[in-house]
């Protein structure tokens, strides 16, 4: 017991000092943005005020929190600066939610704001950003969101359970992991709006829909349609959706305007779909899955093994 009692000490040590190191690295790096940027934005009135707001948002209280679990730390007061930490730890999630508006805005501003460009530029030749732009600057809340989470688990694991410590570790572990989870939430959706937005910008005129809310993007890819009567194979591309799948197939390559695009043949509902496989179950070269429709059975093929069994997993999940 006391040799695993010392064991932990030692982890726990390191992961402390580890954290402490990491976190005056990330306020100083903060701080670049709050000193040069927001504190001198606001005395200058470059940026409107609620334009300043959106770009930087809950950026300054984060760089507060952080600077007193700095401190915390450095005096070696974990217990204090977890419970500081856990009441605004929801702050990330804020700011989570707010970053895409703000590189948008961002944007904006440097496309039309001639003084704000220029200030943009003088600030970050300045040596203490080491060659560092604003735009690198803005998403460290995230990546340091991950950091925290791996931290204080390790931390939690190599505290005794018996200790006062273990109790507002725990608590802060549960509140870091509900706050990823909220953080990773928005990063899946922005991803899947944007691939759906991709797919109907690839599809030729507006008649099919791809943008509806609750809809995932799942895969695409190309498979062989074959035929019910003995016609040849049809190569078509597909898109799995997470309710719908989508045959399509190229324009004419030398049509003026939709040459890269493609037509939309079928949009196929999942929600009555029975998928099965024909063959492709042994090592053989490649395989057949038949797709069952109340008034339609689709049989798609692959030459590829790995390709037609990922695209059973997906079909199957996706009508399930």
């Amino acid at each position: 017991v006391e040799e695993q009692r010392a064991r932990w000490e030692r982890k726990r040590r390191r992961t402390a000092k580890e954290l402490l190191e990491t976190e005056h690295k990330y306020v100083e790096q903060l701080d670049l943005v709050v000193t040069f940027f927001v504190t001198i934005l606001k005395a200058k009135g470059t940026l409107k005020p609620a334009v300043l707001e959106t770009i930087f948002g809950h950026l300054e209280s984060i760089y507060s929190a952080s600077h007193v679990l700095s401190l915390h730390l450095g005096r070696g007061n974990l217990a204090s600066g977890l419970e500081n930490f856990c009441q605004n730890v929801e702050l990330y999630g804020h700011y989570a939610e707010n970053l895409e508006q703000a590189n948008k805005t961002l944007k904006e501003q440097l496309r039309k704001n001639k003084s704000f460009r220029r200030f943009k530029k003088l600030q970050e030749n300045r040596p203490q950003f080491q060659g560092r732009k604003l735009e690198d600057l803005l998403p460290l809340p995230l990546q340091r969101l991950h950091q925290y989470k791996h931290f204080f688990r390790d931390l939690l694991e190599n505290t005794s359970p018996d200790s006062a410590e273990y109790q507002k570790l725990a608590k802060v572990v549960k509140s870091v992991s509900e706050v990823s989870r909220w953080v990773q939430d928005i990063i899946d959706n922005r991803e899947n709006s944007l691939q759906l937005l991709r797919v109907q910008k690839l599809l030729k005129g507006q008649k099919t829909q791809v943008l509806t809310p609750g809809r995932w993007y799942i895969r695409e890819g190309w498979l062989l349609v074959v035929p019910s009567k003995g016609e040849e194979l049809k190569r078509r591309m597909f898109f799995l959706f997470s309710d719908i799948l989508i045959a399509t197939k190229p324009c004419h390559p030398l049509h003026p305007l939709n040459s890269n695009k493609l037509a939309c043949q079928a949009v196929y509902p999942l929600h009555q779909c029975v998928v099965d496989k024909v063959f492709g179950h042994t090592q053989s070269q490649g395989g057949l899955l038949s797709l069952s429709f109340p008034h339609k059975t689709l049989l798609l093929m692959s030459s590829d093994q790995q390709d037609i069994n990922d695209w059973y997993r997906s079909l199957a999940a996706a009508v399930r």
